[in-house]
């Protein structure tokens, strides 16, 4: 984009970034007053409508642990307002450096109303409870983030929507979304169109997922893959990692009677989460600054890793205690079992890790693990071969069919008197 369009739009971001950041900054007082209010209706009453407000059991449990209301309202502050800003900052990045692009403009506009708005909508709807004036710039910004969250992951990155049917899948989505968003009772009043509701949005997301897996195999650009497996590995680990701190509130197995534990879920919520806007932030910024592939191949090999192990460890402690049990009629583990399986670990870690690494190169860079192997066999065959037309022949051999180049030449440089010169071979 350039002129006037340009600057009508930027224009238009600077109006949707502001009101984003003046109900992040006027939610601070209205969120503190939530927080610090005691719910003294029923247990499963606070854990539905009053998420996050401790009970009078609640206050009691925090003064045990040497916490306060008051300290536990500005934590809960603390987490949302960082946890929005960073969305926020991002966002703002992105417009300053790549203002003129649209998919850029597009990405900036989802991160500032999504992050700070519709993702925890707890801090804005608070604001509105205090401050009804508010009710049309949160609710309007709670739509225009549903309306970039769905165009983003339809058309990133390369703008277009592919295939083309797809445009109507964001259409879909919005009239699904807008009633509840606009009337947050209207689906409470039949079950039917609540579970209608959600049969839709599901659909929504299994054709997103198969829009961009179509789209990563047959349209997009070896630059465009790259930023697609930064935004796909960011936003598969952000799920990953929240999913254990949102089911136990979604679910209601934590209220308001245990809100330390409240904030732990919290804290790990805010911190997994923000890998969604790190991880788009370097696809859009500096989407070559790291090899992607690197922190993926290291991920899946140590998550493996970790899991194996401790599955090994406590299997391993419980089957002891079992047969210690059995022989000796005492229930408690002795130390040194303890110790041993410690030390078995340890053990097994290195040779556990590079198995794993072996079967993840295998199974998910079988180009990258053959290439590997081939200059292995090269190193060692070059340690014994003698002819040097062999040789010559071998090592145009090993760089076609690790590199792959269009063509392939080698030239040696002759001795006098010789006729050794350049050869060719067509790649």
């Amino acid at each position: 984009m350039q002129g006037r369009s340009l600057f009508l739009v930027r224009v238009a971001w600077v109006v949707v970034a502001g009101t984003a950041l003046a109900i992040v900054v006027f939610s601070v007082p209205s969120s503190y007053e939530y927080y610090s209010s005691v719910c003294t209706a029923a247990s499963r009453v606070c854990s539905e409508r009053a998420v996050g407000q401790v009970t009078p059991e609640g206050v009691q449990a925090l003064r045990d642990v040497g916490l306060s209301v008051r300290s536990y309202a500005i934590s809960n502050i603390v987490f949302d307002k960082v946890f929005q800003l960073v969305w926020f900052a991002v966002g703002a990045l992105i417009f300053w450096r790549r203002s003129d692009d649209g998919v850029a403009l597009l990405t900036s506009l989802f991160l500032v109303t999504f992050g700070t708005v519709a993702v925890d909508p707890t801090a804005a709807d608070s604001l509105v409870s205090s401050h009804a004036a508010w009710w049309l710039p949160v609710r309007v910004l709670e739509m225009l983030g549903t309306v970039f969250v769905a165009l983003f992951f339809l058309l990133f990155p390369s703008g277009r929507f592919v295939p083309r049917w797809t445009r109507w899948l964001a259409i879909a989505n919005f009239a699904n979304l807008l009633p509840d968003i606009l009337f947050p009772d209207l689906y409470s009043l039949s079950p039917f169109l609540e579970v209608g509701s959600q049969w839709v949005f599901m659909g929504f997301v299994v054709s997103l997922v198969w829009s961009q897996v179509y789209r990563y195999r047959m349209i997009s650009t070896p630059e465009q893959r790259l930023q697609t497996r930064w935004v796909v590995f960011g936003t598969t680990l952000a799920i990953a990692g929240t999913f254990p701190f949102r089911v136990p509130v979604d679910f209601h197995l934590v209220d308001g009677d245990t809100p330390f534990v409240l904030l732990l879920l919290e804290a790990g919520f805010t911190l997994s989460f923000l890998l969604v806007p790190f991880s788009i932030g370097m696809a859009m910024v500096r989407s070559r600054l790291f090899d992607v592939d690197v922190l993926i191949n290291r991920t899946l090999v140590y998550a493996i890793l970790s899991a194996t192990l401790a599955v090994v460890y406590f299997g391993g402690i419980i089957l002891m205690q079992r047969v210690f049990t059995g022989l000796t009629d005492q229930e408690k583990l002795p130390q040194f079992a303890i110790v041993a399986s410690t030390l078995a670990i340890a053990a097994l870690f290195d040779p556990l890790r590079r198995r794993i690494q072996s079967f993840i190169d295998r199974r998910f860079y079988r180009k990258k693990y053959d290439a590997s192997k081939m200059l292995e066999g090269f190193s060692a065959k070059l340690r014994n071969e003698t002819d040097l037309d062999a040789l010559s022949d071998d090592l145009v051999a090993v760089v076609r069919e690790t590199m792959q180049p269009t063509h392939v030449s080698l030239w040696l440089q002759p001795r006098a008197g010789s006729g050794r010169g350049m050869k060719e071979w067509a790649g």
